[in-house]
């Protein structure tokens, strides 16, 4: 009999091994560079703390993950943001990421 429930979700699927080195290639070539440059290294580095003190390398895929899912984004926020559209009612980004550790 295992002690996991029947329903639990499978965790997702480990990033590829170099997938942070080419996010932060993409990272470095967007024109948002300056901001988000010195917020990846942020998250990457207290993730790297966490999975050093922790011996689990799912800190540092979720960041992975997070960051993807921003560029990803990206286009659609600046197509929104060029659109002249009233965005007063904005969406705070932690509703739609999830609060950071």
């Amino acid at each position: 009999m295992s002690a996991e429930p029947d329903d639990a979700a499978a965790p997702p699927p480990a990033p590829a091994p170099a997938a942070a080195a080419r996010l932060l290639d993409r990272i470095r070539a967007d024109r948002r560079a300056d901001t988000w440059l010195p917020a990846f290294e942020r998250d990457w580095g207290k993730a790297l703390e966490d999975s050093r003190a922790s011996y689990v390398l799912t800190p540092l895929y979720d960041v992975v993950r997070n960051w993807q899912v921003r560029l990803a984004a990206a286009s659609a926020v600046d197509a929104f943001a060029n659109s002249g559209q009233d965005d007063s009612d904005f969406v705070p980004l932690d509703d739609v990421l999830g609060v950071r550790p």
